[in-house]
């Protein structure tokens, strides 16, 4: 069958700015908000809520191929990168550096041109092995002619179904040299919408063996850090797109089966967006109730000892909180725990639990409990 680069104008992708002016100025709007939300927020809040969104962006890019990456090695890694010091990092396997190095690269250095080159270091930061799965890949390198026809298939063998059919090998060094060009080209449509464009541009030329997905969906993440002029990352497309997974496979196939207008595929992306963004709340919701707190007590003198087990307190706390505890993670002795205790408890942030035996132990009060 026809796929929409056999058609006569190809690339020259075409939508309806008129359909597509009102949901493009709602999803600009709820990003400068939460943009604007995320600036109000101290500097360690602000890396802790980047911690969070790179380190679900990095598993659940994953997760839509089929591989599920160790959380704690992901977020090390990221950790490690950015310099934030979170203790107790994992070791971490080359692959999740991989994953990890292409997206930080990405987003960190939004404004770098993306060249053949720097696709290239990405694909080989993916498949570090040179394998995927139990398969030798050509890895750095545009796919060849071996790999003809490169198909999108499911089902059982014998009985698969192709969802798509990507351009001839010997296609793909001229279609990346016209993506690359329009790419870092001059801008002549909003980042938002161009982030959706790169995206499905990038996955219907389906350079590579494989891994194209994840890197079309890093290059989509890299012009919505341009459209923020921001490397900091609050909000995860990836995320939303795992939930939305079998949608996104569905109207990736049908568009890549459809003519020259796309507008389908970038309503389904704005939407998706603006999904993305609204979820940040669920994802970043320990940052923002941890930053209710601080604001609430903005006034209140507390040591840093305290400040430091009432921020490990909001970062899911292992176990029950006990004096000898305390004295152990600020390392002090059990007189001055109490002391530190007790003065939270007088003061609404802790109280004792019931119970408790030999040993008394604290928890957060109702208030700041998240619910």
């Amino acid at each position: 069958m026809d796929y929409i680069y056999d058609k006569k104008n190809w690339p020259k992708l075409t939508w309806s700015q008129e359909r597509l002016a009102g949901q493009l100025a709602g999803v600009r709007h709820r990003q400068g908000r939460l943009i604007g939300r995320m600036e109000s927020l101290g500097f360690s809040l602000r890396n802790e809520a980047v911690l969070q969104t790179l380190t679900e962006d990095v598993l659940k890019t994953s997760e839509i191929e089929g591989e599920k990456l160790d959380k704690d090695q992901v977020r090390s890694s990221i950790a490690r990168r950015l310099g934030l010091d979170i203790g107790g990092l994992s070791q971490v396997d080359r692959q999740v550096e991989g994953v990890v190095e292409m997206m930080l690269d990405a987003t960190g250095h939004y404004a770098d041109p993306l060249t053949e080159e720097r696709l290239f270091a990405w694909h080989s930061a993916l498949f570090p092995t040179g394998r995927s799965g139990m398969r030798k890949i050509v890895i750095g390198s545009w796919r060849d002619k071996k790999s003809d026809p490169m198909q999108v298939v499911s089902g059982p063998v014998g009985r698969e179904r192709v969802h798509y059919q990507a351009p001839a090998a010997n296609r793909v060094p001229r279609e990346i040299r016209a993506f690359l060009k329009w790419f870092n080209g001059s801008p002549s449509v909003d980042p938002v919408l161009a982030a959706g464009l790169a995206h499905f541009w990038f996955v219907t030329i389906h350079p590579f063996e494989d891994g194209n997905g994840r890197i079309a969906r890093a290059i989509a993440d890299m012009v919505l850090a341009k459209s923020e002029n921001s490397r900091q990352r609050f909000y995860s497309m990836s995320a939303q797109i795992r939930l939305e997974r079998k949608v996104y496979y569905d109207i990736l196939e049908k568009t890549q089966k459809g003519g020259m207008d796309i507008t389908p595929w970038l309503e389904w992306f704005l939407s998706c967006l603006d999904r993305a963004i609204g979820g940040a709340e669920n994802i970043l919701a320990g940052v923002f109730h941890k930053a209710d707190f601080w604001k609430a007590h903005s006034l209140k003198p507390f040591n840093k000892r305290q400040q430091a087990v009432i921020n490990r307190l909001f970062d899911d706390f292992e176990g029950k909180l006990t004096s000898s505890k305390w004295a152990k993670l600020v390392k002090c002795s059990q007189d001055t725990a109490l002391r530190d205790i007790d003065d939270l408890v007088k003061g609404g942030v802790l109280v004792k639990e019931p119970g408790g035996g030999r040993s008394t132990s604290y928890a957060l009060a109702d208030r700041w409990m998240r619910k």
